[in-house]
């Protein structure tokens, strides 16, 4: 697939995260082969093709560009002030036992910001995708600006490991709160398409732990969100990719403010 090499960041960006997805879909359903990566994790061969034909499409619009795949790990200068973060396929497990829950998240990072970032959903004909300033999805080729809600009142919590902030904070003991019991309904879908969801007002929040700096999973929903504005911060509120580190990201601040103050229920338990 060839990209005029006019054509801006974000619309490479979007064509490339839909590159993947029509891989991710046209293989699904097959008895795909598995490549082990660590306990409990791997890829299969859809993977492994969907960042194929994502690549191609970066590397014939933006060769000098450095890229990092989940997959394939990074090419090009270590300090490359322009790189692609890659995830061909966010919810492999739910892939392999043929659960239409995926993603495919593909950004740019221009020195210190994602200026360009897309999350394709492959099964229901979407792109999420933002040029840094404005939020939009694509379907059947109309774009539509993205609007955050806390209205659902779902709220999707990561459970997967690591948890590098335990036990002053598991996000696990967020589903037990009292306050999240009274005010939230909780999801676990197991892949980053939620966090584009909440910029587009299909939840209301996106709570997850870790270092989250230059990730191939969350930059690109992270870019959504910021673009659609969401509040986005650390798990204590504080700048994104300091300190602690996780993510809170909210639909509106009301909606942040209650997570975080059962995120500080936990440390005062822990006192």
């Amino acid at each position: 697939m060839l990209i005029d090499n006019g054509e801006s960041d974000a619309h490479l960006a979007l064509a490339a995260a839909q590159a993947g997805a029509d891989v991710v879909r046209d293989m699904y359903g097959e008895s795909l082969a598995r490549f082990e990566k660590s306990a409990g994790d791997f890829a299969t061969a859809a993977d492994l093709a969907a960042e194929k034909a994502i690549l191609e499409v970066l590397r014939d619009a933006r060769p000098d560009d450095a890229v990092t795949g989940e997959e394939s790990g990074s090419t090009g200068a270590e300090a490359a002030r322009r790189r692609w973060l890659v995830d061909p396929l966010c919810g492999t497990l739910n892939y392999a036992v043929r659960n239409m829950l995926v993603g495919v998240n593909v950004a740019l990072r221009a020195g210190d910001e994602i200026t360009a970032a897309a999350t394709a959903d492959p099964f229901n004909g979407e792109v999420f995708w933002t040029d840094g300033q404005r939020a939009r999805v694509r379907s059947d080729g109309r774009d539509e600006e993205l609007a955050p809600s806390p209205d659902s009142q779902l709220v999707d919590v990561n459970l997967d490991p690591p948890f590098p902030n335990a036990p002053g904070f598991q996000a696990a003991r967020l589903l037990a709160d009292p306050g999240f019991v009274r005010r939230f309904r909780p999801r676990v879908i197991s892949t980053t398409l939620a966090v584009a969801w909440v910029a587009a007002g299909r939840r209301a929040a996106y709570v997850t732990d870790g270092d989250l700096r230059d990730s191939v999973h969350f930059s690109a929903g992270i870019a959504l969100c910021r673009a659609a504005g969401c509040t986005v911060t650390g798990i204590h509120g504080q700048p994104l990719h300091t300190g602690a580190g996780g993510l809170i990201v909210a639909a509106d601040p009301e909606t942040h403010a209650a997570l975080l103050e059962m995120v500080g229920n936990q440390l005062r338990q822990q006192a």
